[in-house]
């Protein structure tokens, strides 16, 4: 994969609110509208769409950062958009500028950076570090 490629790439996700998406059932506060680590969900999504055709057999990415800002309320039942553009790369990590409407509403703006990875190696890594955990507590 080039870093060409990569840069101005779009991605979309949609998502209905679902109980299960709103601060009352996360027990984030009382509020029956999307929380906002199920924004950031639905705008990982996106980002992951957004780059799906560029990766090679084996990469991966994952998100390492989100700032994301809450500018509306949707309540259950609501349907939003998440359109994200990718604007940097560099070091392995690609930045994402995002958005999510409620039709022509901005619900939420926000910034993400994923790290491209290759998923075996990826996976070793990880099997090795929580490895030493995993011995100690037996």
């Amino acid at each position: 994969m080039q870093a060409e490629e990569l840069l101005g790439s779009v991605g979309m996700a949609s998502l209905t609110v679902r109980p299960l998406d709103t601060g009352v059932a996360q027990g984030i506060n009382d509020l029956p509208v999307l929380a906002a680590n199920s924004a950031l969900n639905v705008i990982e999504s996106a980002c992951s769409a957004a780059i799906a055709e560029f990766l090679g057999t084996g990469e991966t990415s994952f998100t390492i950062g989100a700032a994301i800002q809450m500018r509306g309320a949707v309540s259950i039942g609501g349907e939003v958009r998440a359109l994200v553009k990718a604007t940097e790369y560099g070091e392995n990590i690609l930045t994402f500028e995002c958005e999510i409407h409620q039709d022509q509403r901005t619900i939420a703006v926000a910034q993400v950076q994923r790290r491209l990875v290759d998923r075996v190696s990826f996976m070793a890594r990880s099997a090795a570090e929580n490895l030493p955990r995993a011995n100690a507590a037996s």
